[in-house]
């Protein structure tokens, strides 16, 4: 498992959204713990922890944290779509990607098309200097409407093993369609990417998300790379406390 360190991590105030939703943050912070574990010896991934039944006290507060901007780039589905799943994750972690390749597209499949289902995703680079400059550059493809393009790119298999240095974040740049590639280099260098991927950091560290990927679904913490089962379980609760 990979963390910031214990002084970045104190220094982060944590989100003002109530008393209830402190208990919500606890269960992500403790189940986070496991969800960038490395796998057991027989290869089998660290199982993670789930937080309690939905509609446990201050869910509706970290609810509010759903942006529903429809002209962001960083977000895919219905603006106000019933159930909004946001994601805190890291182009480096290994559990990241087996979401992003093994559940999220049965997710998208089955509740984003169907307009259930909204994804917000938030960069929270957790693994160091290449996080920060995969985090970035994200965030620059988005700029050029590839976000989701660059994101299959940099979490096909094996991706995360060739780095992201600047000529191999092009590169993906490429893969994924951006058209100016120029303006991406800027994009990514710039003040703005910067200023958007703290803003995310700040968001995940506030909720005492520790470890990726971390995620609230209409507020509910669920952490780790869970199966598409349970995060089945999770949205059609959503779905119905939504009604």
């Amino acid at each position: 498992m990979s963390s910031t360190s214990r002084s970045s991590r104190s220094s982060r105030k944590p989100i003002a959204i109530g008393a209830g939703v402190f208990v919500a943050a606890v269960l992500l912070g403790i189940a986070s713990y496991t969800a960038t574990r490395p796998e057991s010896p027989s290869g089998s991934a660290a199982a993670a922890e789930v937080s309690a039944e939905p509609g446990a006290g201050g869910y509706s507060e970290a609810a509010k944290l759903a942006r529903r901007d429809a002209g962001d780039p960083l977000a895919r589905g219905r603006a106000h779509a019933p159930v909004v799943m946001v994601e805190y994750a890291d182009f480096k972690c290994g559990y990241c990607g087996k979401f992003a390749r093994d559940t999220e597209p049965a997710l998208v499949k089955k509740y984003v098309d169907k307009g259930v289902l909204r994804i917000e995703w938030r960069n929270f680079p957790i693994f160091g200097e290449d996080s920060e400059a995969a985090a970035r550059a994200a965030w620059a493809a988005g700029q050029q409407g590839r976000f989701w393009q660059f994101h299959a790119a940099a979490y096909a298999e094996g991706s995360k093993e060739k780095g992201f240095a600047k000529d191999r974040l092009v590169a993906l740049a490429r893969d994924a369609g951006v058209k100016d590639l120029d303006r991406f280099v800027r994009d990514l260098d710039g003040e703005g990417a910067r200023q958007a991927v703290k803003k995310d950091q700040e968001e995940a560290y506030g909720l005492g998300a520790t470890s990726t990927p971390s995620f609230l679904i209409n507020g509910r913490p669920i952490a780790g790379a869970q199966s598409t089962a349970t995060f089945t379980e999770a949205i059609e609760a959503a779905k119905q406390a939504a009604k």
